[in-house]
Formats: C-alpha cells, sequence, structure tokens
C-alpha cells in the first residue's frame, strides 16, 4: 500500500506507484470523488467519445440558410 504525508500547506505527493497506475503526467488534473464515505482519486479527464448521443439529431435538418436567419434576428433584438 503505498503512503503519502500532508503537508502543512495541505498538499501531498502522490507516489510514482500510484502515478503509474493511473496514467497522471505534470499537469493532470484529479478530481477527488465521494463513495461509501470514502474518496477515490482519479484523473479529471472526459473522453469525448463519452459526450456521442448527449445531443438529439433534430427531426428536421435545418439550413445554414435558417441558421443565419435565426442569428439575424436573434442579433437584432439586442
Amino acid at each position: 500500500m503505498a503512503t503519502a504525508t500532508l503537508t502543512s500547506k495541505g498538499q501531498v505527493t502522490i507516489p510514482l506507484a500510484v502515478r503509474e497506475r493511473l496514467k497522471l503526467e505534470v499537469g493532470t488534473r484529479i478530481e477527488f470523488v465521494e463513495a461509501a464515505g470514502e474518496f477515490l482519486i482519479r484523473p479529471a479527464v472526459v473522453d469525448v467519445r463519452s459526450l456521442k448521443g448527449l445531443l438529439r439529431k433534430p427531426a428536421k435538418p435545418v439550413s445554414v440558410e435558417d441558421m443565419k436567419k435565426v442569428i439575424r434576428l436573434r442579433g437584432a433584438g439586442r
């Protein structure tokens, strides 16, 4: 089991074995996730593929001309 010490500034050095296992590199953001009263550490990286299917396709395709028209109308409303 890897251990680390908390500094007076609240900082911790993540042990090398843990960084390698999590594939953490310099500048990688990490997040702390609470689960069942404990915290998990994981890279704060969202794979773009996880966004697939987030938005539904429109029932009717929208033309570029229709988009421009809406942009002009919304711009004129300001």
